[in-house]
């Protein structure tokens, strides 16, 4: 094994998605020497990243890797190894949690704990990362809207002519649809090529995404370097099992460890969990920050539903179409009921995109379909159970995913497919997406005022590693229903200033 102690920065962050590259770009002027670890490579300008057919018909960036189910068969996630992280595929909605997702909620299936600290703790840093992701939007459109010391730092992404009339429908029965808050240059993403940008590759197309917003930003600095295809695989501790000791990667198939001042595992909420438990020693024979039994407990992934609404009498000629959403049953069901989520555009569903699962279908066929036809995602809040969890068996990654508040979904679907009716769309399908989508995982690795109930401290510190931070979606303690990407990029810029101003002093 290389040992490359002599030369060791004073900070490794482990991954480069919206924790890693944000916290890097949140603790670039402290002077620190800093070195983030990617396991993944940068993304290619090819073609393949605007071919709908290589995407997601032949899968082309899907990973080479397989996870199971507890005491199942195994499945390819869709989880991605890249610079940037899955952000590089993202919808680029920057949604800021409401108000109230801070606050304890009751849901038709439980209670959604409160978080450690109001919304208002975190709101300045929500303002600065809207700054750093340049996100478009526009205030004053959403009723469940929370208190914004900033206007947007630019006004929204428009919409085309055939997502307009249909928002002025939607509108004209009583709904409130709004600006969806969006990191995107349309005209530099339009230039490149006529598609959408969701769930498409960005290579520096005008996507806001880890690696061109923050990732950019942090690499401006000559105190901050990227190392790429260097894959981490434990974590050891001094001799008492406290402090982080050495970061163990593996680098062109050889052995290397570096000794930082202070490691930020931001690999994400399945990958950091899977760290951490696999850095079990001695000392922490459970895994590292694993006092309180939680680390990959608490997994949450969104309830989501593609949701097709067709009219024989509507033609779509958008190409992008993903510029507003619904939270009209947000906060309840729209008649004091319990909540049930958020409901926004996909980006444009092609023939050659429903062909993925529609295989016995002529392309042809389908593109006819997708041309009288608008597409929506429903999100649901999945709520934190300690039964959902991420374990590992040797080499094996094993996801045992609960699903929760799954009727409250069900009933957002109806809610949304009776208001597509009423807007003039007499056919209205729904497909829920499983596992092998990620929908926002989170929660693995949350945050808590109390050690035995929680890894981390509200500033992302593991309670039993004073040098070690997580900085990505497991430290989420509720998933909310809404994009969690700009909470985790507000929060990392939040634990930047922490650290620059106490842990480096």
């Amino acid at each position: 094994m290389s040992a490359d102690i002599a030369k060791a920065p004073d900070i490794v962050i482990i991954g480069s998605g919206i924790g890693g590259a944000t916290v890097a770009a949140g603790l670039a002027a402290s002077g620190a020497e800093i070195l983030i670890l990617e396991a993944g490579r940068h993304i290619e300008d090819r073609p393949e990243n605007r071919d709908q057919r290589a995407i997601f018909q032949r899968g082309h960036f899907r990973p080479k890797e397989t996870w199971y189910e507890a005491g199942g068969p195994g499945f390819n996630p869709g989880n991605y190894y890249n610079v940037g992280g899955n952000s590089k595929f993202y919808g680029a909605v920057l949604t800021r949690y409401r108000r109230e997702d801070f606050e304890e909620m009751r849901h038709l299936d439980g209670i959604s704990p409160a978080w450690p600290f109001p919304y208002e703790e975190l709101e300045p840093w929500y303002a600065k990362a809207e700054d750093l992701y340049q996100v478009r939007g526009r205030l004053g459109e959403d009723p469940t809207e929370p208190p914004h010391s900033n206007d947007y730092p630019h006004g929204p992404v428009p919409d085309e002519v055939a997502i307009a009339k249909v928002r002025k429908r939607l509108r004209d029965i009583g709904l409130h649809p709004y600006s969806l808050p969006l990191g995107i240059d349309i005209d530099r993403w339009l230039a490149k090529g006529k598609t959408p940008w969701d769930a498409h590759p960005n290579s520096f197309d005008g996507k806001m995404d880890a690696e061109t917003a923050a990732l950019a930003a942090a690499l401006e600095y000559p105190n901050v370097r990227l190392q790429t295809g260097s894959r981490v695989t434990r974590l050891s501790t001094a001799p008492d099992g406290k402090a982080i000791e050495a970061v163990h990667y593996i680098s062109d198939g050889a052995e290397h460890s570096l000794s930082p001042k202070i490691v930020i595992l931001s690999a994400g909420a399945v990958q950091s969990a899977v760290l951490l438990l696999r850095s079990a020693d001695e000392r922490n024979p459970a895994g590292l920050a694993n006092r309180s039994d939680q680390v990959g407990r608490n997994f949450m992934n969104h309830n989501s539903s593609a949701v097709i609404a067709l009219s024989p009498w509507y033609r779509n000629d958008s190409v992008y179409q993903k510029t507003f959403g619904l939270n009209d049953f947000y906060l309840s069901d729209g008649e004091g009921g319990p909540p049930l989520g958020n409901v926004q555009l996909l980006g444009r569903v092609s023939g050659a995109i429903l062909k993925a699962n529609m295989r016995a279908m002529p392309e042809w066929l389908l593109n006819q379909v997708s041309a009288r036809a608008i597409d929506f995602y429903a999100m649901s809040e999945d709520l934190p159970s300690p039964e959902s969890r991420v374990m590992v068996d040797g080499d094996r990654i094993l996801l045992q995913w609960v699903r929760t508040n799954w009727q409250a979904h069900l009933k957002l679907v109806a809610k949304l497919k009776t208001v597509l009716k009423k807007a003039d769309f007499p056919v209205v399908m729904a497909r829920a997406f499983d596992k092998r989508t990620p929908s926002h995982q989170c929660g693995t690795v949350r945050i808590g005022n109390d050690p035995k109930k929680a890894p981390l401290d509200v500033y992302c510190r593991a309670f039993d590693h004073p040098n070690l931070f997580v900085v990505d979606a497991s430290f989420l303690p509720t998933s909310a229903a809404v994009n969690p990407a700009l909470t985790v990029a507000a929060q990392a810029l939040r634990v930047a200033d922490h650290i620059a101003g106490e842990e480096l002093q």
